[in-house]
């Protein structure tokens, strides 16, 4: 009988617990999934990906610069200094 009982227990908090946790894991699925948490997440995103392409295209005209500095060293024209 007391074998009985001790696995009824342990059925029960098994039970609660699991439950306890999968009511806790929607309830978070549900609130990030909310109007305001996707568009949150889409501006961070969006506002990631714009300093991105800001530092790619900084990149970018940088190397444009250095290699056509060299060009022009290389055929003994006068250097052009370019603005920041």
């Amino acid at each position: 009988m007391l074998k009985r009982l001790t696995w009824l227990v342990v059925g029960f908090g098994a039970g609660l617990g699991s439950s306890w946790y999968v009511t806790r894991s929607v309830r978070r699925a549900i609130a990030r999934y909310t109007p305001r948490e996707v568009a949150d997440r889409v501006n961070r995103s969006l506002l990631e990906a714009g300093r991105d392409l800001q530092a790619a295209v900084a990149e970018g005209r940088a190397a444009m610069h250095e290699r056509e500095a060299e060009l022009r060293a290389g055929l003994g024209a006068p250097q052009v200094h370019h603005r920041a």
